[in-house]
């Protein structure tokens, strides 16, 4: 894809000047403060509101019974709106605790590894988040990292949390729709995605906007969401599951594995490893932090993370923020949101016991020297 023209430089500017105000508006200065209720208590009820009719217009009366190819299309159509307006609604009720992004530790130290990322490298982390992955990668490979993210509000949690850990010497992060990348030709050295592109209207449009910024011979490594082979579409508690991990995780339009890799080979990249992670043998499946199953309990810092996932957890947190948004503590939309998520937590646990989904389907490949 070429550099930006004038005519869509002038387009993104305009946009970034209006999510910057309404991140501005919607969340005030609770990016650089506290997090998840403490965060979400703090936020303007008029823009939250306004984000939760923009996201959820996508979903609401959209069964799965009744989905057309021309409603997923819409939502392909505004996956950058979608996109933003999630992590908008949902950062503050999902930003992980300590213990569980230490889970999270050995997956992207893994991703690392494959990828044979080497001290200061030039590194891209495509939809970075809040930073997480990209402050153990470069603490544990000594890379630097660019973080990209479409969201003013997690980009200013992300700087923050790099300068708490004083890695911002060597992770920064950028605006931008990773459909169009801010970056010319050439520029990486490497780069990785980790559960983001999944949120791309085109898996074959993202990684060849990937293959564009990296450096010949540079390489991509990605873990993917992805549905498998054992996935239906003509089954309607399949569709149903597929929606629900849909709506509850801001994604447009998600695909079987077979798209994937063919989308990596016509983006040009040679696949030199390829390897759905969840199908490995374990005795801890990839779904137990969601399942309240409290069998999964590996020690006493897990309860909290698992009890929260129970039916009573869940009910308890229901009425709680349904509380508080009576009583307009919490902003509209607020038990909405944290319900779509629930109700996501359900749908990824019930596909991966099925085998019909995956969150770690892994690719790595490689861009050509000439």
């Amino acid at each position: 894809m070429a550099a930006l023209s004038q005519t869509q430089f002038s387009l993104e500017k305009e946009d970034r000047e209006r999510d910057s105000n309404f991140k501005s508006a919607m969340h005030k200065n609770t990016g650089a403060g506290g997090k998840g209720f403490s965060a979400m208590l703090g936020k303007n009820h008029e823009a939250q509101g306004l984000a939760v009719d923009e996201y959820f217009k996508h979903w609401d009366n959209k069964a799965s019974a009744t989905e057309t190819e021309e409603t997923r299309k819409a939502r392909r159509d505004e996956y950058a709106t979608l996109t933003r307006h999630y992590y908008n609604l949902a950062t503050d009720l999902y930003d992980k605790g300590e213990p569980f992004r230490q889970a999270l530790a050995r997956h992207e130290h893994y991703l690392a590894l494959k990828m044979n990322l080497q001290e200061d490298m030039k590194v891209l982390d495509v939809g970075c988040g809040v930073g997480g992955p990209a402050r153990e990668i470069v603490k544990f490979s000594g890379v630097n990292v660019v973080g990209l993210n479409n969201n003013d509000y997690q980009i200013e949690r992300a700087t923050n949390y790099a300068k708490q850990e004083k890695l911002d010497h060597k992770l920064t992060f950028t605006k931008g729709d990773f459909m169009q990348m801010p970056y010319p030709d050439n520029s990486f050295d490497a780069v990785y995605a980790i559960e983001a592109t999944v949120h791309a209207p085109s898996l074959e449009g993202i990684y060849s906007e990937i293959h564009r910024v990296l450096k010949p011979g540079g390489v991509f490594g990605v873990y993917e969401w992805l549905m498998t082979e054992k996935y239906d579409n003509g089954n309607p508690q399949h569709r149903d599951i597929r929606l629900g991990i849909e709506q509850g995780d801001g994604i447009s339009n998600m695909e079987p594995i077979p798209v994937a890799l063919a989308a990596m080979k016509a983006a040009g990249f040679t696949l030199e490893a390829n390897e759905d992670l969840a199908d490995r043998p374990d005795e801890f499946p990839w779904y137990w932090p969601l399942s309240g199953d409290l069998r999964y309990m590996q020690s006493i810092w897990d309860f909290p993370t698992l009890v929260r996932m129970t039916h009573i957890g869940r009910g308890l947190v229901h009425r709680f923020v349904g509380a508080l948004e009576m009583i307009k503590l919490a902003p509209r939309g607020t038990q909405k949101t944290a319900d779509s998520l629930a109700l996501a937590a359900d749908c990824l646990v019930e596909g991966g016991k099925q085998k019909l989904f995956t969150p770690m389907y892994l690719m790595v490949g490689r861009k050509a020297k000439n």
